[in-house]
């Protein structure tokens, strides 16, 4: 429920602060006084669309805040704990507006997207215009109106969702028959490719691996004869390493006397002969042990070869043929039998097509019902409005050739007959400015009846009707508010009369700038705020008489 709202340098508004209470609260003033001010600044809060001509001239930006209570709302709780903007019991919607047409907006003092602030926004407040007349002449507009009064309007959604999937694969099972030649040959061509790839078979690293056994088997001979030949200098003749080692550690040993400055340098010549012992051993036996294969160096330079060969083939480098492999063969996958065959799209879309179906089914079945009980529903509304012989029909009827569309398996028209005996036509066609006036706030009422939206907005539903039709306008209007929170722009004193709390809108001017005041009114301001509706400029005693008499009843009526 709407609480407070705060608009600050909004159009002629300088600053507007208002509080809100459960019930019925009428909107009135002269004509450009700046009634749709409060509704106009609701709008923008909800996310409506931001103007730079909003700004109060002189000022740098708009500011409006919208406060509401969200104990008895868990639709709006969870969507705020969902996206991490929750602030206990409250919730507060907040939209700036530059001098230069950019805008932000805020929930619970924390930025948002402007999506988020329309998405919140339809949950807290439903918006009722004057210009819905004109909607009404489009069938869409029947159709969202049938599904919000019968509770279906996730089911439609469902419904939308499942025709997108089904239609997406229609298409691309029509792209793939439509090109079922160039797809052909691809295939023929991936097989052939994929083929040798799984002949070659190469793995990762493989090549890298070959490349180094090439290296070492082409220089067999050379590593043979290096090391034979470094054996030989280790150990095989006089004047080996060993040798002439041993023979510096002889000349050492026949020193006449011993020298402690030579301890260290006889245990190194003692090392090194031992060394190199060992190292002319290891030598000798790996001389012995190494065999050239020339054999396994021809299958390398085999399998090295058909590795390139197959690169340049494909113009890439060795290194990328494993890639290319996994590529082509997941290719020939999809094309061959996999989730783009033709046998596995045509079994995608048969099965895409039931679950459309059985959606949709679901979905008639539930217009059906609903759209009985809506005619019957605003038949007594229109009765009420003094239309009592208008008969309302929602009409559905079933798509050309029975095929799928995104909003279901029907097409739905709201259908009048003026008279008894005529058929019923669309409306369009049938009614006046005047009916089609009441006929839109007859089906707002009756929609309006079973929102879960707790504050219902109406901004001059009620233009072109007089009389006393407008008395039972504001009983229609004042018994949605009596189970919730109703806003209503009226010029109707009738309307006026009945409603819970009085808002008054003027304008005045103070040193050549225009300001609108919005007021609270008690008893005695609203009798006469409905006496100059009902008398214009000269109110006489017997207007104000008939203001009072007016108030009494329409306060006394519902208690």
């Amino acid at each position: 429920m709407l609480i407070q709202l705060t608009v600050s340098n909004y159009a002629i508004a300088e600053r507007v602060e208002l509080q809100f209470s459960k019930g019925m609260t009428a909107l009135t003033g002269e004509t450009g006084a700046g009634k749709s001010i409060v509704l106009d600044a609701l709008g923008l809060a909800m996310g409506g669309r931001a103007d730079a001509g909003a700004v109060r001239h002189g000022a740098e930006r708009a500011d409006i805040n919208a406060s509401f209570d969200i104990s008895r709302i868990p639709e709006a709780r969870q969507w705020l704990e969902a996206h991490e903007l929750d602030d206990k019991e409250d919730c507060i919607l907040r939209r700036t507006i530059r001098k230069d047409g950019r805008s932000k907006a805020f929930i619970n003092g924390q930025p948002c997207p402007l999506s988020q602030l329309k998405e919140l926004g339809g949950l807290l407040m439903d918006i009722h215009s004057q210009h819905q007349h004109q909607s009404l002449l489009r069938k869409d507009t029947h159709r969202k109106l049938l599904d919000e009064f019968a509770g279906a309007e996730q089911l439609a959604d469902q419904a939308r969702n499942a025709w997108k999937a089904w239609n997406a694969t229609r298409q691309k099972l029509e792209q793939r028959r439509h090109n079922a030649d160039e797809a052909e040959a691809r295939l023929q061509l991936l097989r052939y490719q994929v083929e040798e790839l799984d002949r070659l078979a190469l793995e990762d690293g493989e090549q890298e691996a070959l490349e180094q056994e090439q290296a070492q088997l082409s220089q067999a001979d050379a590593v043979l004869h290096s090391s034979h030949q470094a054996a030989l200098l280790c150990t095989e003749d006089d004047t080996s390493a060993a040798a002439l080692v041993r023979q510096a550690l002889q000349q050492l040993e026949q020193l006449p006397l011993e020298v402690p400055a030579l301890a260290d340098t006889l245990q190194m010549l003692n090392e090194a002969q031992i060394q190199i012992s060992e190292a002319g051993d290891n030598l000798r036996r790996f001389v012995d042990d190494y065999e050239a294969d020339p054999a396994r160096l021809a299958e390398v330079e085999e399998r090295l070869s058909a590795i390139y060969q197959m690169a340049r083939k494909h113009r890439i480098t060795p290194e990328e043929l494993p890639e290319l492999h996994q590529r082509l063969a997941a290719e020939l996958a999809e094309l061959d039998g996999g989730e783009g065959s033709l046998e596995q799209l045509e079994a995608e879309l048969e099965n895409l097509r039931k679950q459309f179906d059985e959606l949709a089914a679901q979905l008639s079945a539930k217009r059906e019902q609903a759209a009985m009980e809506l005619d019957q529903r605003v038949a007594r509304e229109l009765a009420q409005l003094s239309m009592p012989n208008m008969q309302f029909v929602t009409h559905l009827s079933g798509n050309t050739d029975n095929e799928p569309a995104p909003h279901g398996m029907e097409d739905i028209e709201f259908l009048v007959s003026a008279n008894p005996g005529q058929p019923a036509r669309p409306l369009a066609k049938v009614a006046s400015g005047g009916e089609l006036s009441r006929i839109s706030l007859a089906i707002q009422v009756v929609v309006a009846q079973t929102s879960t939206t707790p504050t219902l907005v109406f901004d001059e539903v009620d233009v072109g009707i007089g009389g006393g039709t407008a008395e039972v306008v504001g009983r229609l209007l004042r018994s949605l508010g009596d189970n919730g929170q109703v806003l209503c722009v009226t010029h109707l004193p009738q309307v006026a009369a009945q409603c819970h709390q009085h808002l008054f809108v003027s304008k005045f001017t103070e040193k050549e700038a225009t300001y609108s005041r919005i007021e609270a009114l008690d008893d005695q301001g609203r009798i006469s705020e409905v006496a100059r509706m009902l008398g214009g400029v000269d109110m006489t005693e017997h207007t104000i008489a008939h203001a009072r008499e007016m108030f009494v009843k329409g306060q006394a009526t519902h208690h």
